[in-house]
């Protein structure tokens, strides 16, 4: 009898076993586990009827028809080109005429969007891969139009590579100097708030090239400290004597009301060898965040902005006489998005640009001549695809009413505005040159990304990526809900959230909260989309912290996209005022819940998050037991120029919005236990903002905890590095909320 009491038991506990979920490991989260399958690195072809990307296994690269979604050629395989051996293929760049590849490879990052690459040149028909240059390795090589030249910068000079003359290479411009002159690529702050790398074109008849140069050799230098190796590289590798050295990064990066850098526009005519300073009527403080080329030779479509980016002008510029027209001025109240120039586009006929002239992001079509015809008004237009010139279609993602959901759309010359994903989630597309196939990726909520080949009216042909083993594996932990809601705050503000419960959730029950945030100006954190969260990949960090307990709540403030510019421009000149209020007017509602313990709400985020997570906890009412600030800006004034003066104008102009709406005026009023991690390595966010605000807490007698991260950026990664990250914050959440 005792025996089979002891089976009877044993077969309990093997089911019970069978039937809970596994439950999630740190590390594998934080390995990419749970990232599952996509399209990357997917290119249209210029013959408008396929795609082409790079295989898992990044060893070749691959033509797929858009039709059909099958594939139908192997442009370029490592294993069988002739010429130098590649390991890997990190990227690619057709030429025009689909004659040729650029293959990218060996490649190192230096800032958010700029690296440099070892290139190739394939020529696709005798299978033959050759160096572009052997002087080292490159920064954004450009094929000319006619599929015969390469621009590329290296050192901050152009150079061109001719391949009917053997690949000869030249050098256009000769004074590019580090922390100088840089020649055809945007200086750190331009990459980082313009979201670009080049800075350079051709002509339509490959027979110039238009960039901009920026001098900034009166740019203030600032320095990143380094130390001589990382330890998991081996302490033998370097002798006694460097480990004892220290190190630094130097380069320049433009504080709000600092000089920036002076810039003009330059055109190089290939067969004269002559150089141009073009007539650019721009501001002697203002910016170029785009150049664009046009199909007509003597245009090339240069959009500038003054310094208090609040007046877009886009110019025709003529190369050879230098003479530049205006011909689009749009005045925006405050400021224009950066994500206007992202979405303009240029086709033969036409400009398109987005704008929020009336309140919400619309498309506005103009004349290549600056004649305005036709206006494209949805909720929030988001992104914009593209125009088919044969049929007047104009196709754009938006965002439906509530905020939440984004939807693909087409707008027809009649005026008519057609959805071609009704279904509710997050939508984005690829489309094929002709317009006539796209790719769809939709997810929601609760449904990891799928990938399906449409027709030109969204009907699906095939499904690409379905990511069921992704689900498979997401549904086999104990992964709790997931759901949308909307609060209203005390002020009579209505705000978008999402919530992670626990599995076997109790509304009767009293659970402690962690409230994860960002809330930076026209950010977007509550979507009805897969990758939401801290770490993404199905809010993953989220669902760890709800298996051990917790309640999880991301709330989008006012100051955040998606709801048109009075909500996103409510906070102007006084960044975090508005937004940390309504963090905490979110751990009020929270606290009236009758599932939450009010006494045991956390709050944390990163960069601009750790800045309203600072803010949140010195608001004033006491409602958060602790929080954690991850590379937290402090003051304004240490930030760059081009993002804060976007928002804030200049300390000289708003004294009072950058000296007492920031966390170091506020750090005696600080409430909560707080950890604060920073890199120190951090070009974006300098570690200067959290010594400062230590040393303000210091003063102000403030208890607190500090993780440094040596050699480590603003993403904190690298190694075990991310891994170790949030072991210490979920260790911090379970000392300070259990």
């Amino acid at each position: 009898m005792r025996k089979l009491l002891l089976l009877m038991t044993a077969c309990i506990m093997a089911a019970g076993q069978l039937t809970a979920g596994a439950k999630l490991d740190l590390k594998e989260i934080t390995s990419g586990a749970f990232r599952g399958e996509s399209m990357a690195a997917l290119q249209p072809l210029d013959d408008g009827m396929s795609y082409a990307q790079i295989t898992a296994d990044g060893k070749r690269v691959v033509s797929y028809s858009f039709r059909t979604g099958k594939e139908t050629a192997v442009l370029f395989d490592a294993s069988t080109a002739r010429g130098p051996k590649i390991a890997r293929v990190d990227g690619y760049i057709m030429s025009p005429d689909g004659k040729r590849m650029l293959i990218q490879t060996d490649t190192k990052g230096i800032y958010r969007r700029s690296f440099t690459a070892t290139y190739y040149i394939y020529t696709i028909a005798n299978n033959t891969l050759e160096p572009l240059s052997d002087g080292g390795p490159q920064q954004t090589p450009l094929w000319s139009p006619d599929g015969l030249q390469v621009a590329f910068v290296r050192e901050g000079n152009i150079f061109l590579v001719k391949l009917l003359y053997g690949n000869a290479e030249s050098q256009v411009t000769k004074d590019g100097e580090r922390n100088k002159v840089i020649n055809g690529l945007p200086d750190w702050v331009n990459e980082e708030e313009f979201s670009h790398n080049r800075a350079m074109v051709f002509t339509a008849d490959s027979r110039q090239i238009v960039w901009v140069r920026y001098d900034e050799s009166e740019v203030r230098e600032r320095y990143l400290p380094l130390t001589p190796l990382d330890w998991k590289a081996g302490a033998a590798q370097a002798s006694k004597a460097s480990m004892l050295m220290d190190d630094t990064y130097t380069y320049k990066y433009p504080k709000p009301g600092e000089k920036n850098a002076s810039i003009s526009l330059m055109s190089y005519d290939i067969k004269s060898h002559q150089t141009r300073t073009l007539q650019l009527p721009l501001d002697k403080d203002g910016y170029i965040p785009r150049i664009k080329m046009t199909a007509n030779p003597a245009q090339i479509a240069v959009f500038t902005l003054n310094r208090h980016q609040d007046c877009l002008r886009v110019y025709m510029a003529n190369p050879l006489t230098t003479v530049c027209q205006l011909i689009v001025e749009d005045k925006i109240d405050k400021y224009v998005k950066e994500e206007t120039f992202e979405n303009s586009l240029l086709t033969d006929s036409h400009l398109i640009l987005t704008s929020e002239r009336s309140g919400l992001n619309s498309i506005y079509v103009y004349s290549l001549t600056g004649t305005l015809q036709r206006t494209i008004k949805q909720q929030v237009v988001t992104a914009v695809y593209g125009m088919d010139e044969q049929t007047g279609d104009v196709y754009f993602a938006a965002l439906t009413p509530d905020a939440m959901n984004q939807k693909i759309y087409v707008n027809h010359r009649n005026g008519k505005t057609e959805c071609l994903t009704p279904r509710d989630g997050w939508s984005t597309a690829v489309f094929s040159k002709d317009f006539k196939s796209w790719l769809l990726t939709w997810s929601d909520l609760r449904t990891p990304p799928v990938v399906t080949l449409c027709t030109a009216g969204g009907k699906t042909v095939k499904t690409m990526i379905d990511n069921k083993a992704l689900a498979a594996k997401y549904a086999s932990y104990d992964m709790g809900s997931k759901e949308l809601f909307r609060l209203t705050t005390g002020e009579g503000i209505e705000l978008n959230g999402w919530m992670v419960k626990p599995v076997g959730f109790d509304p009767q029950k009293r659970y402690p909260v962690v409230m994860y945030q960002y809330g930076g100006p026209g950010n977007q954190q509550v979507k009805n989309a897969w990758g939401i969260g801290m770490n993404g990949q199905g809010a993953i960090l989220e669902q760890l912290l709800a298996q051990q307990g917790y309640v999880v709540v991301c709330v989008d403030g006012r100051g955040t996209g998606g709801r048109g510019a009075q909500f996103e421009k409510a906070v102007y000149l006084r960044l975090g005022e508005l937004e940390s209020k309504d963090q905490v007017e979110t751990a009020l509602w929270l606290g009236r819940q009758t599932y939450v313990d009010k006494d045991r709400i956390a709050i944390w985020g990163w960069s601009y998050g750790g800045f309203n997570t600072l803010m949140a906890m010195s608001e004033g009412r006491d409602v958060f037991a602790c929080g954690i600030a991850i590379a937290p800006p402090t003051n304004w004034r240490y930030y760059d120029s081009v993002y804060t003066e976007r928002y804030m104008r200049t300390p000289q102009e708003n004294a009072s919005g950058y000296d007492d709406v920031c966390p170091i005026a506020r750090a005696a009023k600080l409430h909560g236990r707080l950890l604060l991690c920073h890199g120190l390595a951090d070009d974006n966010v300098h570690y200067q903002n959290t010594a400062d605000y230590v040393s303000a807490l210091v003063e102000a007698d403030k208890d607190f905890r500090q993780l440094v991260y040596t050699n480590r950026n603003h993403s904190i990664y690298g190694g075990n590095t991310r891994n170790h990250l949030f072991r210490q914050c979920l260790n911090f959440f379970n000392e300070n909320l259990k």
